[in-house]
């Protein structure tokens, strides 16, 4: 995979998980330093100084260095999480994290704060729509993307599940493949599918 040498304010502000606004703020004070593409008002940043930018203002590098996105499965089937845990590693744009309850998927995405979140609507504590509402309540986390997946079909549970904040909704069994690529195409990730 090719490590990215030039950011945009938008990509730099994902990365550091902070706004564009506070990126572009950073940029123009100097605080963070980059260029402007010429005969346009395009901010870029170079990695070196994002990185810079990064390790002076305590904010983890680690999403930097790896560049991989960051997944949090929440299924308590444990078949069904290796499968798409070894599909996402072996993808290798990606790294995970599992969890097999609602109470602890509330508590890792804080400490995680993944990029996407693959939720099993039927977990054994609490519902699927409870976590989705927990955490587009938390305006710090308005960038995780969230894949509902669940054997209901039940139209006007799915439209539920979307109001409450998922993004998509995939009925099990799905193919790992078609996972992937949704959760390429909801992190602007390009899918090699």
């Amino acid at each position: 995979m090719a490590i990215k040498t030039v950011f945009t304010t938008g990509e730099a502000a994902k990365i550091c998980k902070v706004s564009q606004q506070t990126i572009i703020r950073c940029f123009d004070s100097g605080q963070l330093k980059g260029f402007r593409v010429p005969g346009s008002r395009f901010r870029r940043i170079p990695r070196d100084q994002l990185f810079t930018f990064m390790r002076d203002n305590g904010i983890p590098t680690d999403a930097l260095e790896s560049g991989r996105r960051k997944i949090l499965v929440v299924d308590d089937d444990q078949d069904l999480v290796e499968l798409i845990v070894s599909v996402l590693e072996g993808d290798g744009r990606f790294e995970t994290r599992t969890v097999n309850n609602g109470f602890d998927a509330g508590m890792m995405v804080k400490e995680y704060r993944p990029d996407l979140i693959v939720l099993d609507v039927m977990l054994p504590d609490i519902n699927g729509k409870d976590v989705c509402q927990r955490v587009r309540r938390d305006p710090s986390l308005d960038d995780v993307r969230i894949i509902c997946i669940s054997g209901m079909v039940e139209e006007d549970k799915i439209s539920e599940l979307k109001t409450s904040g998922a993004n998509e909704f995939l009925q099990k069994p799905f193919d790992t493949d078609k996972l992937i690529e949704r959760i390429c195409s909801l992190l602007e990730v390009e899918s090699f599918v």
